[in-house]
């Protein structure tokens, strides 16, 4: 259910050493790191962390540079999920859902934060 977990930092290439550790030592290792773009992702076991830089301009707390990801089998799901969330209270944030191009492949991705501000993200990734 589940797809990622994200968390916000002000100094990602201060983040990135501190994680690059850490995960290393579970047997992970970057999957993308994009500094400039305000990005850096792991992978371990099917499990998938992020590390991002807030894009509301604020400074990085314990919630607004946060995600909670939800893998979804289908574009069609995720749009549901959006819609869904957007009728309920919701927010749409981000850009419009659609795809998006990583180093590591496409993701139908799209963003709400909940009525308390969370902010979260339902994907599919695109080929499988």
């Amino acid at each position: 259910m589940y797809s990622h977990v994200c968390v916000g930092s002000d100094d990602l290439a201060k983040a990135k050493t501190f994680y690059d550790a850490v995960f290393e030592a579970l047997g992970a290792a970057p999957i993308m790191a994009d500094i400039e773009g305000g990005r850096i992702a792991y992978a371990n076991k099917g499990a998938n962390f992020m590390v991002c830089t807030p894009i509301n301009g604020e400074p990085a707390t314990y919630a607004n540079g946060g995600t909670i990801g939800f893998s979804c089998d289908s574009p069609d799901v995720v749009d549901a999920w959006h819609k869904a969330g957007c009728e309920a209270g919701g927010t749409s944030c981000e850009d419009p859902p659609g795809v998006r191009e990583f180093p590591f492949g496409k993701l139908y991705l799209a963003y709400l934060r909940d009525p308390d501000g969370n902010k979260l993200c339902a994907m599919h990734a695109m080929g499988q």
